[in-house]
């Protein structure tokens, strides 16, 4: 693997957690922000390969200032009740994916870039 980073924001500590611990395996570095501010600051710093964002820790139109300003980046939304009307408008928004933040087989699949999705089946 590639050294590939993340960097998180999440409104809720226990998420945070729980994503941290369950996205180290896949991820050379797990970074965790505790502002918009920061979060630019740690991506500047690590160049991560995607941002997880928590939508209740963010707008949508910071969601549309992280993609112009890391555009290489993913930009992985999830929020608690996430449904389909916030799935649409995340995604004009920019982002490349919104789960449901209890979805953590979902996140790190959409947090995967796509040359180490390939890795992994050939491997």
């Amino acid at each position: 693997m590639h050294a590939t980073h993340i960097v998180l924001l999440q409104s809720d500590p226990n998420v945070a957690t729980m994503l941290s611990s369950s996205l180290r395996n896949s991820f050379n570095g797990v970074h965790l922000a505790n502002s918009m501010d920061d979060l630019r600051h740690v991506a500047a710093k690590h160049q991560p390969s995607a941002i997880i964002l928590d939508l209740e820790a963010a707008s949508l139109s910071e969601v549309e200032e992280l993609k112009r300003q890391f555009h290489g980046t993913r930009i992985v939304c999830n929020h608690r009740v996430a449904d389909e009307e916030m799935w649409t408008r995340t995604l004009t928004a920019g982002a490349d994916d919104f789960c449901p933040s209890n979805d953590v087989r979902a996140i790190l699949s959409a947090a995967t870039p796509a040359q180490e999705k390939s890795r992994m089946m050939v491997a």
